[in-house]
């Protein structure tokens, strides 16, 4: 068996971040933990003061078998390129035929400008049109395959 494991993004605003990914992978808020019914309700029965209530923010599958992603409120802003980036495979991958994919692929790249992402660049293959580039709204680069 696999071990679990998770995604964490370091950003300035873990509110915003999450809601932008949430929309990119059709993923949902994590629930709060059992015993609560909402996030609030937990912070304030731990005590988080109401200005730390946004240092951090959770998503998850909605069915349950795809990576959960934290993100993490940090000081720094993004400096460098990403050495680990997400790709949206929204075209069905290169076993998909070109025709079918790359209409998918800027379907979803155009839903994700409107959501808050930015396009860097488009990428060909063979001369062909093959996937997007993004940045999301903190500059974070990931791929639209």
């Amino acid at each position: 068996m696999a071990i679990r494991w998770s995604l964490t993004v370091d950003c300035a605003d873990p509110a915003a971040l999450s809601r932008f990914w949430a929309e990119a992978l059709e993923y949902a808020e994590r629930p709060a933990p059992e015993g609560f019914a909402t996030w609030p309700e937990w912070l304030l029965h731990h005590g988080v003061p109401e200005d730390e209530w946004n240092d951090g923010a959770y998503l998850c599958d909605p069915a349950g078998t795809a990576p959960a992603l934290s993100f993490l409120k940090v000081p720094e802003g993004k400096a460098v390129k990403n050495r680990l980036h997400l790709d949206v495979q929204a075209g069905g991958g290169r076993e998909t035929p070109w025709e079918v994919r790359w209409p998918r692929v800027l379907a979803a790249t155009e839903r994700l400008t409107a959501a808050g992402a930015r396009v860097l660049r488009e990428e060909s293959l063979q001369g062909k049109p093959d996937h997007m580039v993004l940045a999301d709204p903190e500059g974070n680069e990931f791929c639209v395959v």
